[in-house]
C-alpha cells in the first residue's frame, strides 16, 4: 500500500509549548486501518496545572473545562491501546509525539512509535508551495475543520488531507513521499523527545541549561549560555546541527540538558530581554559584559598646567539632561585611554599631556617623532592644545536625544498576538509594559545604563525602527 495499513490521527491540545515543563489538556485520535476509520475517540484531560490565559484564548479550553476531566494516568491504557500497532501521525509530529512520550514517562511507562508527519508529507507533495502550516493546508486544500486549535477538529483536517492526497497522487509517489515524511530527525542526546520541534517560529530569548530539571525554588538557575533571536525555532536549531562538531559552539551543544525560552513581541523585546539576562546571569559560555556600575565621562578641568588635566566622572544611574561638560561614555579605563591615544594622533596631541606617558622634563615623545604639536616643549600653550582636545572629545559624547520627551516603541507579533510597550527617555530605559493601558504606570526616572545606550544607537540606526516611535504621553511633544 502507499500508505501504512495502520494509522493513528493524532493532535494534542496542552498548556504550552514545552514538552517537558507543559501539560496535555486535551487529546483527540483517529485510528484508521486499511483506508477506514475503525475508531474516533477525544477527551479534555486535566493538566494539573494552571492553562496561561494567552492559551485559554487561542486554544477556548479553559481551566475550569478541565477542572473535571480525567488524568492523563486514568486515559494512559485508552490512549495507548488506541495508538497501539500504528503508524503516529500528527503536523509537526515531534511536537505532539514529545508530549505524549512525555506524559508517558511521567508516569513511569515506555512510549514509542514510527512516526509520520504531515507537514513533511506536505513538503513532500506540494514542494512548489512555501506554507505548509495547518492553517495553509486548510486553505490550500478547502479541507473543513470544525473547530481549529480543538484536538479533534485539527485531527479530522489531517486525515481530510491524507484522503486527499491520495485520491490526487499515484500511490508509488505516495509511498515515496510518506517514507521522507516517516524519517526520523537526528536525536539530540540529552534533550527530551521533542524538545527542539516544539519550539515555536517566533522572537525571543532562550536558555541553555546543563541540569535537566529546574531546580526547587530560591536554588539558582544558572544556564549555561542565553541569546536572543527572530525566530527561536531556527536559531535554537542552529546549535543542534550535525555541522556543529567542534570548538566552543561543540562543546556547549554536549553540556546542554535543558532548553528553556521565552517569545516575544518582537526584536527589541528580544534584545532588552537578553541584555538583561546576560547582564544578571552571566552565563560562563555567553560573552559577558563588564560591568557597567563604574562607567564614566571624561571633563577637562580648567586651568591645568599638569596631568591629570581631566577627571573621571561616574555617569551609571544618573540622568543624561543633568550632564554638563561631559565627553565620551567609557566603560573603564582601557577604553578612555584608547580614545585619548586615537585622538593624540589625529590631533597631534601630547601623550604625556594626555596622562598616557609619564615624565615631567623634556619633550615627549610623540614630539620627537613629529607626531605631538609640541605644548610639552613649549612650542604651543596649553589653551591651544586643550581646545583641539575638546574638539576631538566633541564627537565622542553621546548624540542628542532625537525627539523631544520620553517616546514609546509598539511591538506586537501577528502570530502570536503578544504585545509589549517599550518606553526610552534620553537614551534611557524607563520600563516594558504589554498593554498600552499600563503605560501611564512607569516610572519616568532616567537612569543611565551603557548597554542600553549602545544597543539603542544600533536599534534607531535604522530609519524603519526611527519610524514607529510615537510620544509616550499623547499630547506631548516626541
Amino acid at each position: 500500500m502507499s500508505l501504512p495499513r495502520r494509522l493513528a490521527f493524532i493532535d494534542v491540545e496542552s498548556t504550552g509549548a514545552h514538552p517537558v515543563r507543559d501539560r496535555i489538556t486535551e487529546i483527540a485520535i483517529l485510528r484508521v486501518e486499511d483506508g477506514v476509520l475503525v475508531e474516533r475517540w477525544e477527551s479534555l484531560v486535566d493538566p494539573g496545572i494552571p492553562i496561561p490565559p494567552l492559551i485559554q484564548q487561542v486554544t477556548g479550553i479553559t481551566n475550569d473545562m478541565v477542572a473535571g476531566a480525567p488524568r492523563f494516568e486514568t486515559l494512559a491504557d485508552q490512549v495507548q491501546a488506541l495508538l497501539a500497532d500504528c503508524v503516529f501521525v500528527a503536523h509537526n509530529a515531534r511536537f505532539d509525539f514529545g508530549f505524549i512520550k512525555n506524559a508517558f514517562d511521567r508516569i513511569g511507562r515506555a512510549f514509542d512509535a514510527r512516526v509520520l508527519c504531515t507537514v513533511k508529507l506536505s513538503r513532500a507533495l506540494f514542494p512548489e508551495h512555501h506554507r505548509h502550516g495547518l492553517d495553509a493546508l486548510i486553505e490550500r486544500h478547502g479541507l473543513h475543520c470544525g473547530a481549529r486549535h480543538r484536538a479533534m477538529g485539527d485531527t479530522e483536517a489531517l486525515w481530510q488531507f491524507v484522503q486527499m492526497a491520495q485520491a490526487q497522487f499515484a500511490p508509488d509517489v505516495i509511498a515515496r513521499a510518506a517514507e521522507r515524511a516517516m524519517k526520523a530527525p537526528a536525536q539530540t542526546p540529552g534533550l527530551p523527545e521533542g524538545l527542539l520541534e516544539a519550539i515555536p517560529d517566533v522572537p525571543g530569548v532562550y536558555l541553555f541549561h546543563a541540569e535537566a530539571e529546574a531546580p526547587p525554588p530560591g536554588r539558582s538557575d544558572r544556564p549555561l549560555f542565553a541569546a536572543r533571536a527572530v525566530s527561536l525555532r531556527a536559531r535554537v536549531r542552529e546549535h543542534f546541527a550535525a555541522s556543529v562538531r567542534k570548538g566552543k559552539d561543540a562543546e556547549l551543544r554536549e553540556q546542554v540538558r535543558r532548553v528553556e525560552w521565552v517569545e516575544t513581541a518582537g526584536e527589541l523585546d528580544a534584545i532588552l530581554r537578553e541584555a538583561e539576562l546576560v547582564k544578571r546571569l552571566r552565563p560562563p559560555f555567553n560573552r559577558v559584559p563588564e560591568s557597567v556600575d563604574e562607567a564614566f565621562a571624561l571633563r577637562l578641568l580648567d586651568n591645568r598646567r599638569r596631568p591629570p588635566i581631566y577627571e573621571r566622572v561616574p555617569i551609571a544611574g544618573t540622568d543624561p539632561a543633568g550632564w554638563q561638560g561631559l565627553h565620551g561614555v567609557f566603560r573603564n579605563r582601557r577604553e578612555a585611554e584608547n580614545l585619548l591615544r586615537e585622538l593624540a594622533l589625529l590631533y597631534r596631541l601630547c601623550p604625556r599631556r594626555l596622562g598616557l606617558e609619564s615624565g615631567t622634563i623634556g619633550a615627549c615623545s610623540a614630539f620627537h617623532a613629529k607626531r605631538c604639536a609640541g605644548v610639552c616643549a613649549r612650542r604651543e600653550s596649553a589653551a591651544e592644545h586643550d581646545a583641539r582636545l575638546l574638539g576631538g572629545l566633541a564627537s565622542a559624547g553621546i548624540k542628542p536625544w532625537p525627539w523631544q520627551g520620553a517616546i514609546v516603541v509598539a511591538e506586537r507579533h501577528a502570530h502570536s498576538g503578544r504585545e509589549a510597550y517599550h518606553a526610552f527617555d534620553q537614551w534611557c530605559h524607563l520600563g516594558s509594559v504589554e498593554r498600552r493601558e499600563d503605560l501611564p504606570s512607569i516610572d519616568r526616572t532616567r537612569r543611565f545604563d551603557v548597554d542600553t545606550w549602545r544597543l539603542l544607537g544600533r536599534w534607531f540606526a535604522a530609519p524603519a525602527n526611527m519610524a514607529a516611535v510615537e510620544p509616550l504621553v499623547p499630547g506631548e511633544p516626541g
